[in-house]
């Protein structure tokens, strides 16, 4: 179920457990700003999930409190996980949902990297 955007961040949400080592995942790529791994419940050929580590619950949440460093390490992050994952030259999709409007499912800001073949259409309405 969607979300609303503007509410304080939930500690107890599935990434922020995934952080704290209380959730498994399939990691892909970490450091001091962000972790990246593969999403359950995969939407194309390579469907990975990069988050900060810290409680960010959107893009505007992000913009708004974070140092200029978690800002630049996370979109470096996101940037290092599609290179390292040869997404960079066929190409890939990122998507990051925001507040109800947006479809956001998690309180806690991440960004699909979608690849690994054509991916079609951006939206069908």
């Amino acid at each position: 179920m969607p979300i609303d955007a503007t509410l304080p961040y939930d500690p107890n949400n599935v990434f922020a457990r995934i952080l704290r080592g209380e959730l498994p995942a399939k990691r892909v790529w970490e450091d001091e700003h962000a972790l990246a791994f593969h999403d359950i419940a995969p939407q194309s050929a390579v469907h990975v999930l990069v988050i900060p580590k810290g409680p960010y619950v959107s893009w505007d949440d992000l913009s708004a409190r974070a140092s200029d460093a978690e800002i630049a390490g996370f979109v470096r992050a996101v940037g290092t996980v599609a290179r390292e994952l040869g997404l960079v030259a066929p190409g890939y999709r990122l998507l990051a949902n925001t507040g109800a409007h947006g479809g956001q499912e998690v309180p806690h800001l991440h960004v699909h990297l979608f690849g690994g073949g054509p991916l079609g259409p951006m939206l069908v309405r």
